[in-house]
């Protein structure tokens, strides 16, 4: 096998404290030291919340897997504290390019504006994603990261579990009140509780292969339908951070699968593929893998104690690159969830919307991409008619062309979420998010900091009130109000942000209690749908779970009960 593209960097073995004769119970035991195990550490000690990760390996795995993160998956990265070198490494883009045979049909353009601090996606091996995620992980002194630990047995308590772990010095016993399974596909945890994913599973099959090239080609995502370089079949391209670039080429029915990962046949395929795009450069082979595309997913996301995320709860087809960004997503729904049960700030019940609220997002991404996958990897005589009546008609007509679409991740909103409250009768908002959505971003200034709306969010709850100068007197009530529910001292006190087109001078100074931002590109009637004294209440994962044209404290108050799970 060629030399693969991990990053080297090893995680050395530490000995657990449990085998110096120590016993320890812990809030929260997060099993698997990837991406989604990780962000899920990294958002429970944004909460103050501790954990141990137990990772069976000693560092990234090979090979670049995953690539994509979302716009989203960066805001929730950068809440966490964590987003910093995932910028400085990571390629962002905005757009990508589909063609049949050697004809382009389709240019896909993401939605991007000034508004947003982050790009649409951001291509970043997955690699680097742990290695980054490791790093701010063990600089948090509540966090502890231990390598070459393996979970091998767990047994089920009243109000705990019990851990069985091997390491290279012999096995060790802890506790957990909660437990996270983050283990990957093969989950170990899944397989001890006796657990099956249910759901889909495709036929075709990608090979994935790594390459290093010097090439001017920018950022983008390319799509071939049936090129001279592999007939019949599809060709991914994609560009990585170190002049690598990700290309996955769909094999055939027939195509023996071990023949075709021999690096020489690896090589005649790619370069075949480069010829045809006109990459005359040298190149190098670093890693391959087959990929089949999947939809699977648990029943249940929560089983007592033991709660799955990412890979472990779910699996989806790669195509719209959703599945590391759902797990995150995950990770970051989660970890509010169980820092205000273990606050003592919400009721147990709470993990209920867990399971709810990320599962109904795992079937909605299986919709998606069964669509996406039915046309990148037909599966029937019917799909492949289908495709090939679409790709010959969208040569010529562009009425066609968005039947091409990959249909990128977005984020989920939790329309029917019991967490929402629907203040507001029916043609209240005619746009902006509603409750279960994400918050949108914006430019603002508080001073003389300028930055975006997303980097005010704290640890709790957030309200959104907008403002103009003339209209202050006439909400001055509201303000107070809202003033009012910043001095609990609890995980559900509201962070106030009061939003206005200008400084808002003539507002008495809240002090501490809430921050004034100024809407630096006025973007936010357009993206709020706002007139003055317009009020959205965000979660502390940021989905909008009530918004009001006219508010007051109570109505605030039994919207933050709603979402805790307290009514």
């Amino acid at each position: 096998m060629d030399p693969d593209t991990s990053s080297g960097v090893p995680h050395a073995y530490l000995t657990p404290p449990e085998l110096k004769g120590e016993s320890s119970h812990y809030p929260v035991i997060i099993c698997g030291g990837g991406p989604v195990g990780l962000t899920a550490a990294a958002c429970l000690a944004r909460f103050g919340i501790g954990s141990v990760v137990l990772e069976k390996n000693l560092g990234a795995a090979a090979g670049s897997r995953a690539i994509c993160l979302s716009r989203r998956s960066l805001e929730i990265l950068d809440w966490a504290g964590a987003a910093g070198p995932f910028v400085a490494k990571g390629l962002g883009w905005t757009q990508g390019r589909a063609f049949y045979r050697d004809r382009l049909i389709h240019e896909l353009r993401m939605p991007h504006s000034e508004a947003e601090k982050f790009p649409p996606m951001t291509n970043l091996q997955q690699f680097y994603m742990e290695e980054f995620l490791a790093r701010h992980c063990e600089q948090r002194t509540i966090v502890d990261v231990r390598w070459g630990n393996v979970l091998v047995d767990l047994a089920r308590q009243p109000d705990s579990l019990a851990l069985t772990v091997a390491t290279p010095e012999g096995e060790y016993r802890l506790s957990c009140s909660w437990l996270i399974a983050a283990d990957g596909a093969r989950s170990t945890i899944r397989r001890l509780l006796r657990l099956s994913l249910t759901g889909s599973s495709f036929g075709g099959r990608y090979l994935i292969a790594d390459i290093r090239l010097r090439s001017a080609y920018p950022t983008e995502r390319r799509a071939w339908f049936d090129p001279p370089s592999n007939r019949g079949l599809t060709v991914l391209m994609h560009r990585q951070p170190e002049d690598v670039w990700r290309i996955d080429y769909q094999l055939g029915e027939h195509d023996d699968a071990e023949d075709e990962v021999r690096p020489e046949r690896v090589r005649e395929r790619v370069q075949r593929h480069l010829d045809f795009i006109g990459e005359r450069g040298e190149w190098e082979l670093l890693w391959t893998s087959i990929y089949s595309a999947h939809s699977l997913a648990l029943e249940s996301y929560v089983h007592g104690r033991v709660i799955f995320a990412g890979d472990a709860a779910h699996l989806v087809p790669i195509f719209g690159v959703r599945g590391l960004n759902s797990g995150l997503a995950d990770a970051h729904n989660l970890a509010w969830k169980l820092a205000w049960i273990l606050g003592g700030d919400a009721d147990e019940r709470l993990l209920e919307t867990y399971a709810s609220e990320r599962r109904n997002a795992t079937l909605d991404i299986h919709r998606q991409a069964d669509k996406s996958t039915r046309f990148m990897t037909p599966t029937s005589r019917g799909d492949t008619l289908m495709r090939e009546a679409v790709l010959s008609l969208a040569v010529e007509h562009e009425f066609v062309r968005p039947l091409v679409d990959p249909r990128q991740s977005v984020p989920y909103t939790y329309r029917d979420s019991p967490l929402n409250t629907v203040a507001e009768p029916p043609g209240s908002f005619h746009h902006g998010p509603a409750p279960g959505a994400p918050l949108r971003n914006l430019q603002v200034r508080c001073g003389q900091r300028a930055g975006y709306l997303l980097d005010w969010l704290g640890v709790g709850f957030t309200a959104l009130l907008f403002l103009s100068d003339d209209s202050i007197a006439e909400h001055e009530v509201a303000v107070n109000e809202l003033l009012d529910l910043t001095g609990q001292h609890s995980g559900a006190a509201v962070r106030l942000l009061i939003v206005s087109r200008t400084h808002v001078g003539t507002l008495a100074s809240p002090g501490d209690r809430a921050t004034l931002l100024e809407d630096v590109t006025a973007a936010a009637p357009e993206l709020y749908d706002i007139r003055p004294g317009t009020v959205y209440l965000a979660r502390p994962d940021g989905h909008v779970c009530a918004r009001w044209r006219r508010v007051t404290g109570g109505s605030v108050g039994a919207a933050l009960r709603r979402a805790c799970a307290r009514t």
